[in-house]
C-alpha cells in the first residue's frame, strides 16, 4: 500500500509541474495600460497586486472600505509606475456599493480588462457558536457582493475579450476548524464561478475565469489569528499577489499556490481518514 501510495504521489506531482511547464509564457508587456480593477486593496494581497500591476504599467481602479489608505496605496502605485490609479470607497455587505465600484471603473476606463475579486469580511478564528446572523453577513461580503460584480463587469470584460480572477483558498476546498463561516463562502465562490466557468466556455465567450485557491499567506490579518494556534509555514502575500496576477494574464483557469496546496486539496479524496486525523492535530486546542 506504501509503494501504490508513493507512486501516486509522484505521479501526480509530476503532472502537476507538466501542467506548470506548458502553461502559456507570461508577458509583462501585455499589462501596460491593462484597465484593472482590484478589490480589497487597502492591504495584503489586494495592496500587493496593486504595486504588481503598477510596475507593469496598467491603469488601476483600487476599492476597500478605508478611504485614507486606498488614497496612500493609490499615490504609492502612481509612483511606482501606474499610467492611471483611482481609488473608491466601499462597504461590499451594502447591496448597492459592489455595483457602484464597477461603474466607477467603467466610467473611468471606458471598458475594463481585469476585474480582480479579492475582497473578505472580517471573521473570527474560533469554534463556530452559532452565529448565524454573522454567516449570513459574511456571505453577502464574501460571495454576494463576488457574484454581483461579476454580473455587472461581464458585458465590458466581453467586449475586450478580458479575465475575471476570483481569489479563493483551500479553506474552499477543504474542511477545516475553527472557519465554519468563512470556509462556506469560499466553497461557495468555487462552486458558482467553477459553474459560470463551464456556461461561459459553453456560449464560446470571450472572458477568461481563473480561481486562485491560496494556502496560508503572510498578511498581518491572517498572522494575528493563527498565531499560537496553528504550525504551519505562512507565504509571502507579495509572491502570492505576482502569481494571481500572471495567472490572470495568461488565462489560466486554475492556480494553487503554494504549489503543494494542490497536493494536500487531492489527499482528501484519495485518504480522507488520514486527512482529517492530520488537519485536527495541527491545531493547537484544549476543551
Amino acid at each position: 500500500m506504501r509503494t501504490v501510495s508513493k507512486v501516486l504521489l509522484v505521479s501526480v506531482v509530476v503532472a502537476y509541474l507538466a501542467v506548470r511547464w506548458t502553461v502559456p509564457r507570461f508577458d509583462a508587456e501585455s499589462l501596460r495600460g491593462a484597465r484593472v480593477l482590484v478589490t480589497g486593496a487597502s492591504t495584503g494581497i489586494g495592496e500587493q497586486m496593486a504595486y504588481h500591476y503598477a510596475r507593469f504599467g496598467a491603469q488601476i481602479v483600487i476599492t476597500a472600505r478605508r478611504e485614507k489608505v486606498l488614497q496612500q496605496v493609490a499615490e504609492k502605485c502612481l509612483s511606482l509606475g501606474a499610467q492611471k490609479a483611482f481609488y473608491i470607497s466601499a462597504d461590499m455587505a451594502n447591496e448597492s456599493d459592489p455595483d457602484k465600484v464597477v461603474d466607477f471603473a467603467l466610467e473611468k476606463f471606458g471598458g475594463l480588462d481585469y476585474l480582480i475579486l479579492n475582497h473578505i469580511g472580517p471573521s473570527p478564528f474560533s469554534m463556530w457558536q452559532g452565529d448565524v446572523e454573522h454567516t449570513r453577513w459574511l456571505m453577502k461580503v464574501n460571495f454576494f457582493s463576488y457574484v454581483q460584480m461579476a454580473w455587472r463587469a461581464l458585458n465590458a470584460l466581453e467586449q475586450s475579450k478580458g479575465s475575471l480572477v476570483v481569489v479563493s483558498s483551500l479553506l474552499g476546498k477543504m474542511a477545516t476548524p475553527f472557519v465554519a463561516p468563512y470556509a462556506s463562502t469560499k466553497f461557495a465562490l468555487n462552486g458558482f464561478f467553477g459553474v459560470l466557468k463551464h456556461e461561459l466556455s459553453m456560449k464560446k465567450s470571450n472572458v477568461s475565469i481563473s480561481i486562485c485557491t491560496l494556502g496560508l499567506i503572510d498578511t498581518d490579518s491572517a498572522m494575528e489569528k493563527v498565531r499560537g494556534i496553528v504550525d504551519a509555514p505562512a507565504y509571502p502575500a507579495t509572491d502570492a499577489a505576482l502569481n494571481i496576477i500572471i495567472t490572470g494574464a495568461t488565462r489560466q483557469p486554475e492556480l494553487f499556490y503554494p504549489w503543494f496546496t494542490y497536493i494536500v486539496n487531492l489527499t482528501k479524496d484519495w485518504f480522507p481518514s488520514i486527512t482529517n486525523y492530520a488537519i485536527q492535530n495541527s491545531f493547537k486546542y484544549n476543551p
